[in-house]
């Protein structure tokens, strides 16, 4: 593992560029879950485990139409959850990086973390959207609008929200996370339109240049992630304690994103 170590350190430091891809494992080590299989989601969730709703069930744009107090109430919770837990010091460290070396963001977390960490929004794409911004559900137009605290309170007991549903400002109905979910007829993407064009920008810039991907936590069931490293890097670090497969030439470290971070920083500063 040393030598792995070593040898992603040097690669980091010989890179003209860094592409960070960030999977739900890149938050594990702040406290935050990875929803890893049904029975991970409902350790998480046990409510839900109760009425037999899986994360698919609950990332849903239709449920907002049909049960908004139960989405509401599992978004409600992620929304406090995000808010309320410091990303850990691999972000730092990343950050440090960045300020060295040409660096942008691919992440499927909708956490908004690595803005918090410091991060500026032009170097992030949030590929899944973010629980920081709302839509409205109906999609009745394409307005994205910040939320900074929630317009009701969680009751774990009944799975209910005491208040009232955040609101469309242009048509009064239902507003919703701008999140992308699953078979999503609703999503507004403009932000995220503005956000591959800022991406795709970024390699434009250095294309033909050494660009080196630290992939972290990014797992394959759903592979945006890796998929953006691979395609746009010329070398890969993937950290990952438990889906750490490689090919020729990339660099595996099966550990988790704070302890392979750490290592690395000793290294590189």
């Amino acid at each position: 593992m040393r030598e792995n170590i070593e040898a992603a350190a040097k690669l980091i430091s010989d890179a003209d560029a860094i592409l960070i891809g960030a999977g739900a494992g890149m938050g594990v080590d702040s406290g935050l879950p990875d929803f890893r299989g049904k029975q991970g989601f409902w350790n998480t969730y046990p409510q839900l485990k109760h009425l037999n709703k899986s994360f698919q069930e609950m990332a849903s744009s239709d449920l907002f139409l049909v049960e908004p107090e139960l989405v509401w109430w599992f978004y409600g919770h992620r929304f406090n959850l995000y808010k309320n837990t410091a990303p850990h010091d691999g972000f730092d460290i990343l950050k440090r990086l960045s300020l060295s070396k040409p660096t942008f963001v691919f992440t499927s977390n909708v956490d908004g973390h690595f803005q918090k960490s410091g991060f500026n929004n032009n170097q992030v794409i949030e590929r899944h959207g973010s629980i920081n911004h709302l839509q409205c559900s109906y999609s009745c137009c394409d307005d994205i609008w910040k939320i900074t605290r929630l317009p009701f309170k969680i009751n774990n007991l009944n799975i209910s929200i005491e208040g009232h549903y955040p609101h469309c400002p242009n048509c009064g109905g239902i507003a919703r996370p701008n999140i992308m979910m699953f078979n999503d007829q609703w999503w507004v993407s403009g932000r995220a339109r503005q956000q591959n064009q800022n991406f795709y920008d970024w390699l434009d810039t250095h294309w033909g240049k050494n660009i080196v991907a630290i992939e972290i936590g990014a797992g394959t069931e759903i592979s945006t992630v890796r998929t953006a490293c691979l395609h746009n890097a010329k070398n890969l670090i993937r950290i990952n304690p438990f889906q750490c497969d490689i090919s020729k030439g990339q660099i595996p470290l099966k550990m988790s994103a704070l302890d392979a971070l750490i290592e690395i920083d000793k290294l590189l500063f």
